[in-house]
């Protein structure tokens, strides 16, 4: 089970890495659309708060990491007790 927590925490760093990656290269004369803005605040939960308060890139991507761990860890308990009960 560790393993696939792991997983899910690996997935967490990509996801964020990625908004990181996009928003370095993104013009910054253009507005961030609405869909592509609910797309952040919806893979990457930190963003929420990083538009309330200043946020380090390394540390968002630490919070997504220990957030799609912790989503992880409960989806991945939640599997392993409806499978021992079939």
């Amino acid at each position: 089970m560790s393993y696939r927590i792991a997983m899910w925490a690996t997935a967490g760093f990509l996801v964020a890495s990625g908004w990181a990656a996009y928003f370095l290269v993104a013009s910054k004369d253009h507005p961030v659309e609405p869909m592509v803005s609910a797309f952040v605040r919806l893979t990457c939960p930190v963003a929420i708060v990083g538009s309330h308060y200043s946020i380090s890139l390394y540390g968002a991507v630490v919070a997504n990491v220990v957030t799609y761990a912790l989503v992880g860890l409960v989806v991945e308990n939640l599997r392993e007790r409806l499978n021992r009960e079939k």
